[in-house]
């Protein structure tokens, strides 16, 4: 410990006898950096503050309706990339400060310089963004906030337009191919339908093939037993007929009521007719009364006589009297009716004949046919329901976009414009002015440190022995009388007022500038 202190000792013996030596070197670099410092150009802040709103009364209301974008993530990755070369570059061109520039490597530099110190600050909490930038020149700051502030604004509306329209583009050309798809997908289905007609019409009522096989084979049996019945009732008619007797037609002698000649009997009635009208309005002896019952009488007996001339000739025939027979004649005509239902009967039934066959054989490409439909359907349902959604996703874009144009969608309000501190922001020679102090004050005493070490002083004769190395053979003592005492102490003062003085001049100086720094500007 003891030797640490003499060590100790000894070192600051000889820093003390280099100390105006220090006490230079504090002057010297105490005013070159006071000098610097004062030196250093003044630079002002221009800032401006915009406020980003991105709510809507439309949001809630089309809320299912138009699409809705995340607007503060938007604004969030625009503020972030905003300082970028080309938007720089745009920046140069509006704030005018390529005026100056002749060359591209200096117009280079100078985007790299604005790259670094333009700032922008945000809360994400609030949306709000501060736009900052220092210069020497506070119209150019100013004009540089001013234009960035308007790239900010046009930037994020320009960005919204474009995505937009490109969205709308894209989903129109997505359209028009499914359109496309749509059109070749209902033309193979309806070439499809027209070469399997027939197979189709099966199912037209709502059965499957199978269902159809069953109900015509249920039709062809019921016609079939339709048309047995009707042979077994044309053949009763057929037996009916052969047994019938002739006998019951009346004898040729009997009167001749009952027998009927429609032309004669259609004229009898007539005039009888016209006769009870003529008795209505006139007497017996009327002649008009009198010629109508001599007409009727007339027609009377030309009537006996062809009643009288049918029964001579069915007489002489015996076929003419059997079909003279009313049952007879009855007969005929029901079986003439029960062979037309027979006809009708089987035609059915070869038709039923023919669709079941046609539809056993056809049976075999059912499977095949109707994958082939299920297949064309499949394509064709997702082919429309993708264009009915793309048609629904356009019509929501289009309606985004009237809703932005309309309510802007993101609202940009300047809550602070562009504006330049009335003092400088930097340097802070508040700060750098103590610095410089300390900077001297710390080369004053590494100086007489450096000398002391350079050229060592020794005090104590061991160790002038212990540095050398080499004997001591003696030692000259220094006799210390009172003028050297004085002037000793002559001496010390004058090295305490001048480090007095470099300190107070520093605190003067330090002073002064708080004093300006703080009076209105």
């Amino acid at each position: 410990m003891d030797e640490i202190i003499r060590q100790a000792t000894t070192v600051l013996r000889g820093m003390w006898k280099h100390r105006w030596l220090g006490l230079i070197v504090a002057w010297v670099v105490g005013a070159i950096g006071a000098v610097t410092v004062l030196r250093i150009p003044d630079k002002y802040e221009a800032s401006a503050r915009i406020y980003v709103d991105t709510q809507s009364i439309l949001k809630p209301l089309m809320s299912g309706l138009a699409i809705e974008p995340n607007l503060d993530q938007q604004i969030m990755i625009l503020s972030r990339t905003l300082i970028s070369r080309p938007n720089v570059e745009k920046l140069v061109r509006m704030a005018d400060l390529d005026l100056n520039v002749k060359s591209k490597k200096a117009q280079d530099a100078m985007i790299d310089e604005l790259i670094k110190t333009l700032t922008i600050k945000s809360t994400s909490r609030d949306n709000l963004y501060t736009l900052a930038y220092s210069d020497q020149d506070p119209e150019r700051a100013k004009r540089v906030v001013q234009s960035l502030t308007s790239i900010f604004v046009e930037s994020s509306l320009g960005d919204k337009r474009k995505d937009t329209d490109s969205a709308k583009k894209f989903i129109d050309d997505q359209i028009q191919v499914y359109q496309n798809k749509l059109e070749e997908a209902e033309g193979r289905l309806k070439d499809f339908k027209l070469k399997n007609i027939s197979l189709q019409q099966a199912s037209s009522d709502g059965k499957d093939y199978f269902g159809r096989i069953g109900e015509v084979s249920a039709m062809l049996e019921k016609s079939r037993l339709e048309l047995r019945e009707a042979e077994n009732s044309r053949d009763a008619l057929k037996r009916q007929i052969v047994g019938e007797e002739p006998s019951l037609l009346p004898d040729v002698t009997e009167s001749t009521a009952g027998y009927s000649i429609p032309e004669i009997d259609g004229r009898i009635d007539t005039m009888k007719h016209n006769l009870d009208g003529l008795l209505q309005r006139f007497t017996e002896q009327h002649p008009d009364v009198v010629g109508t019952r001599r007409m009727i009488k007339e027609l009377e007996a030309q009537k006996r006589e062809e009643i009288t001339a049918r029964k001579k000739a069915s007489l002489s025939s015996p076929v003419s009297l059997v079909n003279s027979n009313p049952v007879y004649q009855q007969l005929k005509v029901s079986l003439a009716e029960s062979e037309a239902t027979v006809a009708s009967l089987r035609v059915r039934v070869n038709e039923y004949q023919s669709r079941y066959d046609q539809l056993k054989n056809s049976v075999k490409m059912i499977p095949q046919i109707e994958a082939e439909y299920a297949q064309l359907n499949r394509d064709y349902d997702i082919n429309k329901k993708n264009y009915e959604s793309l048609v629904a996703r356009r019509e929501s874009a289009t309606m985004s976009g009237e809703m932005d144009a309309s309510a802007g969608g993101v609202d940009f309000r300047l809550i602070d414009p562009p504006r330049v501190s009335p003092r400088p922001v930097s340097p802070n020679r508040l700060l750098l002015m103590p610095l410089a102090l300390i900077l001297s004050l710390a080369a004053g005493l590494l100086v007489p440190f450096a000398a002391g070490q350079i050229r060592p002083v020794f005090f104590v004769a061991r160790d002038l022995r212990d540095a050398t190395g080499l004997p001591l053979l003696g030692i000259v003592s220094r006799r210390v009388d009172e003028t050297l005492k004085l002037r000793e102490k002559k001496d010390f003062r004058r090295f305490i007022a001048a480090c007095a003085t470099f300190i107070g001049a520093y605190g003067a100086g330090i002073a002064l500038l708080f004093i300006f720094t703080i009076r209105p500007a």
